[in-house]
């Protein structure tokens, strides 16, 4: 299967517009290169979120294919039940084998923190899934609050800017590495502006034939505070910082998939989210600093597991 605009502007859309999710959001283009990318039959588990409560408006629904709403902690044990059961009528000659897809949308508070020993236990399990983290980094959907994806410095309506504390005290989970510990077989971390690499990593791992986990950022121009025609280009500038890295681990193999011609400054992210806007002031300049040397950090690291340093 090619990755040809002409044809996937063809497919039917499985995810309707007319939904409330809010203007610039990344998470209905995401889901739609996610449904587009597999192009078959898909069971959707979803965690409450943004992408839930948004889409499932009652009496109403956005979605054109099957959909269970989880609580915001399981939608990957939800998943790995309905994996399960197809599986058992299969056996049983209840249902002839299909080719069908077993996904999870989940955002980055569902995954980073309240389902992550769900999630860690189904991908142990080996249940066939792609699990697709939508990180906007916070919970957004409940306020604005931080998560474990929130970066240092980064303003939330929990970590309050201010004279005494500048914003987040802490340093995000590195997720993806995370779940690439479990030794599962297809491991990847991309981003909404990138379709074809995003859209690639999918069709990968729904051929890997067992639990599979895309992380993707996410830009939310209400909770980052930004405009929101301009979500494109701070997922753009998010890759060329080396803030989000585009990378994969197949069957245990790292691989980086975009390395920038020349990497931009931190400063050239913070300064484009409001988010951020107390870090630019003077006597916040250590937090920046310490950004940058975490970012370099985790950028030299990764070159090195992919054999690129």
């Amino acid at each position: 299967m090619t990755l040809a605009l002409k044809d996937i502007s063809a497919q039917e859309e499985l995810l309707a517009p007319g939904h409330g999710l809010c203007p610039g959001c990344a998470h209905p283009v995401v889901v739609r290169e996610v449904l587009h990318a597999l192009n078959k039959p898909a069971v959707v588990s979803m965690a409450t979120g943004c992408l839930e409560v948004s889409t499932t408006r009652f009496p109403r629904t956005a979605w054109r294919t099957s959909m269970i709403h989880s609580a915001f902690e399981n939608s990957a044990t939800t998943i790995g039940g309905v994996e399960a059961a197809y599986k058992a009528l299969v056996r049983r000659g209840a249902m002839e084998e299909q080719d069908i897809a077993f996904v999870v949308f989940a955002g980055d508070g569902a995954t980073y923190d309240i389902g992550f020993q769900w999630l860690s236990g189904a991908l142990e399990r080996g249940h066939r899934f792609i699990y697709i983290c939508l990180n906007n980094e916070g919970y957004m959907n409940t306020g604005i609050q931080r998560s474990g994806a929130t970066i240092l410095g980064a303003w939330t309506t929990t970590t309050p800017a201010g004279k005494v504390v500048p914003g987040k005290t802490e340093w995000r989970k590195d997720m993806t590495r995370i779940i690439a510990a479990h030794d599962i077989p297809f491991v990847a971390q991309t981003t909404v502006h990138s379709w074809k690499d995003l859209m690639t990593k999918v069709r990968q791992a729904d051929a890997a034939g067992g639990p599979t986990f895309i992380n993707v950022l996410s830009p939310c121009a209400r909770g980052w505070r930004y405009e929101p025609q301009d979500t494109m280009s701070i997922s753009r500038l998010a890759v060329d910082t080396c803030m989000w890295p585009l990378y994969e681990v197949d069957n245990g193999e790292w691989k980086l998939n975009y390395k920038p011609r020349e990497k931009k400054p931190v400063t050239e992210w913070l300064k484009s989210q409001g988010r951020f806007s107390h870090l630019l002031r003077p006597e916040n300049l250590p937090v920046v600093e310490e950004i940058q040397r975490r970012v370099d950090r985790e950028w030299e690291n990764l070159l090195q597991r992919c054999g690129k340093s």
